[in-house]
């Protein structure tokens, strides 16, 4: 095994010290590519040795700022003192026992804590929760249950998705994503019944209610399944109003509106969940990502008139692990006590930043999203979406120690731990715009 000197602390900006990817960074890459499946996606050669906020090590001992956050996980920073306490002092208690079939007090508290945040409506009663919780180990997994129980509690079938959605590549969550064919090609039959319209306009949903009128029987339909804000899609924002229609087509027709918030939800956009900024409450929230700062977990709420499904008809083993679930509720804790607020203000100086590059080169589209969850795309001369520009800035921006990722079909997403400060956010910006610079200078792109 391969291994570097550690050092206490990572600076908090770039420092390159060998080309990339560096030799042993080269050489684990070569062994991966023998072992692992093709279907993994790698954008650049980056082979992590630890992570400390917002920066990420190699192993060459070659120190990048992380715009990505591990797809958007690490919402407290990389290994959170507070978070990696919290995992310490759980695993030498108690890893594993499956919630499933016994009860331990970290997934109880973690549900607690959830459920009273729940953006649904408060029970009259003062014992009582909004919401109640099943746990799971993936987005993915959160996705399939909550067709499920939309199933179970409506008696129907049918499912209405969205264009551009990303849901997970599990068989049911599959069925749903509809980002790219990659994802779909070869893989069917998949799961029948589901329907995607286009997302985010009220043109989109004027379609839907024509399709309720020939083809998509409403009184046969179980769930509409909508992310707050389209995520591997594009980080597309949806018109005001368009949620809220969401709603209202829901509750006439009594279709489950499902809100994924696996991307968007745990702090990302300066809120606890993305849904709360239009005032809507859905009838099941999946989440999972950022809620464990990079441990494997995540989670359904539901009201909780629909979560009645009996024992044993969903269960999982692993889903609520008590390591998990501690580093859940740390996780929460750091969210509430600040940085869902740094979220915010970092949010709206990273789209001030990101409007000021659009104005100096114009082949970058003014910025879009919430909080930190944010992207622009980048677009040709004749100001078509420019897949090739973006790639192009994401490869240079790796050899220069930024990390970014990309998403739609040519933006790039800016998703960092939630504890960047603004020198980081000047730092990102400046390597972006030094890479555009070199770019309008060769007239490999930039006019």
């Amino acid at each position: 095994m391969l291994s570097i000197p550690i050092n206490l602390n990572l600076p908090r900006t770039p420092r390159l010290i060998t080309s990339l990817p560096g030799p042993r960074a080269q050489a684990i890459v070569q062994r991966d590519r023998a072992v692992t499946s093709p279907s993994y996606t790698r954008d650049y050669p980056l082979v992590a040795s630890r992570g400390q906020g917002c920066m990420v090590e190699d192993v060459d001992g070659n120190v990048f700022l992380d715009m990505t956050a591990g797809i958007a996980v690490t919402a407290t920073g990389h290994a959170h003192p507070e978070v990696v306490k919290a995992i310490q002092e759980q695993s030498e208690r108690l890893l594993h026992m499956s919630g499933t079939d016994f009860y331990y007090e970290p997934m109880v508290e973690l549900a607690e804590q959830l459920a009273i945040r729940a953006p649904f409506p408060h029970p009259q009663s003062h014992t009582g929760f909004p919401a109640k919780v099943f746990f799971t180990n993936s987005g993915a997994e959160s996705n399939e249950g909550a067709i499920k129980l939309a199933r179970y509690y409506t008696k129907r079938s049918l499912i209405v998705a969205f264009l551009g959605a990303f849901h997970g590549r599990t068989y049911g969550a599959m069925s749903l994503t509809g980002s790219k064919t990659v994802q779909r090609a070869n893989f069917g039959p998949l799961l029948p019944g589901v329907t995607h319209i286009p997302y985010g306009t009220h043109a989109s949903l004027d379609y839907l209610e024509q399709l309720f009128t020939t083809i998509l029987p409403p009184s046969e339909v179980a769930a509409i399944v909508v992310e707050a804000i389209q995520g591997e899609g594009g980080y597309i924002v949806p018109e005001d109003g368009f949620l809220k229609r969401i709603r209202d087509i829901c509750d006439r027709h009594g279709i489950v509106m499902v809100v994924d918030e696996v991307q968007s939800g745990m702090g990302r956009t300066g809120r606890l969940f993305a849904i709360e900024h239009w005032g809507v409450m859905p009838d099941i929230i999946t989440t999972a990502k950022g809620i464990a700062s990079g441990l494997p977990l995540g989670a359904i709420l539901a009201r909780p008139e629909l979560m009645t499904w009996p024992p044993g008809s969903h269960a999982t083993t692993f889903g609520g692990n008590p390591v998990a679930c501690a580093a859940g509720i740390a996780t929460l804790g750091l969210l509430e006590s600040g940085l869902m607020t740094n979220a915010t203000q970092m949010g709206e100086l990273l789209q001030t930043s990101l409007t000021e590059l659009h104005q100096r080169f114009p082949r970058v589209s003014p910025p879009r999203g919430k909080g930190l969850m944010v992207a622009v795309d980048l677009l040709d001369e004749q100001g078509n979406l420019d897949y090739k520009l973006r790639d192009r800035i994401i490869q240079e921006a790796f050899l220069r120690g930024l990390l970014l990722l990309g998403c739609g079909k040519a933006a790039i997403r800016f998703c960092p731990p939630l504890v960047i400060d603004s020198e980081q956010i000047k730092i990102a910006l400046q390597i972006i715009s030094e890479i555009l610079k070199n770019e309008r200078e060769s007239r490999v792109g930039l006019p």
